[in-house]
């Protein structure tokens, strides 16, 4: 698929390109472009920030992986291409994938309003993993809000 996508651009799929995008098939994590260039360096000690950068970019523009922002973060990316939506656990700061079934997504489009068609769709949950809730900031935000625990 690697070659297709760059091809139909373009594009050649070069050594560090087939790098970083291995390392986004074999992550779960949804890395950010920092924590790609980590992982790559032990296998192209010589690659630079800039080109984990411009490979994740050309790897978006072809549609091999999306841009995954939450609001002030670093940028992450998914190489889930399947619709679906994202948990942050704003806890640790981690990202995983919650599947859509099609009946959801078809649900999805019949409530948008008359006359429009969504290109996509990006659905993202916060919160965190309920064993942390009753001691971490969920907990801190909900007793000021006046909620109680």
């Amino acid at each position: 698929m690697l070659n297709e996508k760059l091809g139909a651009s373009g594009l050649r799929a070069t050594r560090k390109r087939e790098l970083i995008y291995g390392i986004l098939l074999e992550s779960t994590d949804h890395p950010t472009a920092d924590e790609v260039y980590a992982r790559a360096k032990s296998d192209i000690p010589s690659i630079s920030l800039a080109t984990v950068y411009n490979c994740l970019v050309t790897l978006a523009r072809c549609d091999l992986v999306k841009p995954v922002n939450f609001e002030r973060d670093p940028t992450r990316y998914c190489p889930n291409l399947k619709e679906h939506a994202h948990f942050h656990d704003i806890e640790s700061g981690r990202v995983y994938d919650v599947d859509l079934d099609p009946g959801t997504v078809a649900r999805l489009h019949e409530i948008l309003p008359a006359g429009f068609e969504a290109a996509s769709i990006d659905i993202t949950f916060r919160g965190a993993a309920k064993a942390r809730r009753s001691s971490g900031r969920l907990a801190r935000a909900a007793t000021a809000d006046g909620a109680s625990t």
